[in-house]
């Protein structure tokens, strides 16, 4: 086959490569809880080295042309010139954040190039809902009987409400907004193992109820109305399979809701003002854009740069803005915002029209109340769902409908 030597190599490492990306995935997530930095190293190198092998097999699959290419790449582009240019106010914060930034960008290029194969592709989404469901699980019996702790071993600062590998409710809500209409989708077009995925998009949602997270609940409420909707309404199931999905996701979460409760989120969701810090943390944000809309301050900076614009005391460090869109800009000024807004607006077509894709836009409302693109392990698999989106539309354009 003109493969020479190598050519076994080749062939297995071209069989192995989606194994390798849900494995760093997978160890991504689980890792999310350790404070020091190695496990994001290893993540991000893990990521470099898989986009290498899908460089070098790029020639072959000659994948079309997609535009999420574009804003991932200008903000590695746009930190580059903030260091040459000295135009942030902490180059080691910027080459840090350029580093996540370059793993996103090697996260889409290994997506778009391994997704071309169909098999591949469902492949993929079915391994997505397979280990959303099982961290799920994970986190609510965790969250239940081990203390606050990490895998019933490692102990944590944050004893309440810890999910599973997961420190920050949010982040865990956000990673569940990704697999979560993988599930729904699942419980209505599959119908021999309609009442497998219903348990499953049961178990994720009774997970986000536990973690008490506010945003995560309206959004994940907001995916089990809109994703049978969406089929309904494209003729991608008839009612009466919506409705015979709907209804065993409904009973389903019923039952586990009885066990796991509505206490906490309740009380959240009565708190008399959601807003609070994120509000005044938006107005220092502002301030910020204003004083610097073009280039920003630096990608990352933002921590650096907030206490000069503080309009209150919270008594500790404020690590980010608390909502990623004004991060963005702040950091990279209104191009970066502007590029990530393209980026938005562009999935809102292929993740409507996949219905199983609106998990991504999700997370990008999600974004404006918090920072779930932050983390390189969480934002990865954003950065998938969006490289899943473009392959379907590739497939959609060159044969019939990519639909399960």
């Amino acid at each position: 086959m003109g493969y020479g030597v190598f050519g076994p190599l080749r062939v297995k490492l071209r069989n192995s490569m989606h194994n390798l990306l849900a494995a760093t995935l997978f160890f991504g997530i689980l890792t999310l809880w350790v404070p020091g930095y190695w496990a994001v190293a290893v993540f991000e190198v893990s990521m470099f080295g898989l986009a290498v092998g899908a460089i070098l097999r790029w020639r072959r699959t000659s994948p079309p042309f997609a535009y999420p290419l574009v804003p991932l790449l200008f903000a590695v582009f746009w930190g580059l010139l903030q260091l040459w240019t000295g135009r942030t106010v902490s180059p080691f914060e910027t080459r840090i954040a350029l580093g996540r930034w370059a793993t996103l960008l090697a996260v889409f290029i290994v997506g778009l190039v391994l997704f071309q194969d169909m098999r591949v592709h469902r492949w993929f989404r079915s391994a997505m809902v397979w280990f959303g469901f099982l961290v799920a699980v994970l986190a609510m019996f965790q969250s239940f009987t081990a203390g606050g702790k990490i895998f019933w071993m490692f102990p944590t600062e944050n004893i309440e409400r810890v999910m599973g590998p997961i420190l920050s409710p949010n982040h865990y809500a956000a990673f569940i907004e990704v697999v979560l209409p993988l599930a729904i989708y699942g419980s209505i077009r599959h119908r021999r193992q309609a009442l497998l995925y219903a348990g499953m998009a049961a178990a994720m949602y009774t997970s986000v109820i536990v973690s008490a997270s506010r945003a995560g609940f309206m959004l994940c409420s907001a995916e089990i109305v809109v994703v049978p909707t969406l089929m309904w309404l494209q003729r991608r199931a008839p009612g009466r399979a919506v409705g015979r999905g709907l209804a065993a996701v409904a009973l389903l979460l019923a039952v586990f809701t009885a066990v796991a409760g509505w206490g906490s989120i309740w009380e959240r969701l009565r708190f008399p003002d959601p807003f609070t810090l994120r509000r005044e943390f938006a107005t220092s944000s502002i301030r910020m854009i204003a004083d610097r809309p073009g280039f920003g301050f630096g990608l990352g900076t933002w921590p650096m740069v907030y206490p000069a614009y503080a309009v209150i005391d919270i008594g500790k460090f404020a690590n980010r803005a608390h909502d990623d869109w004004l991060e963005w800009t702040t950091d990279g000024g209104l191009p970066l915002g502007i590029a990530m807004a393209t980026l938005f607006l562009w999935c809102l077509r292929p993740a409507f029209g996949s219905v199983w894709g609106v998990g991504v836009i999700a997370v990008f409302l999600h974004a404006t109340v918090d920072y779930p693109f932050s983390r390189p392990a969480l934002a990865a698999w954003i950065v998938v769902g969006m490289a899943l989106l473009t392959t379907t539309n590739s497939m959609h354009a060159a044969r019939a409908e990519l639909d399960d």
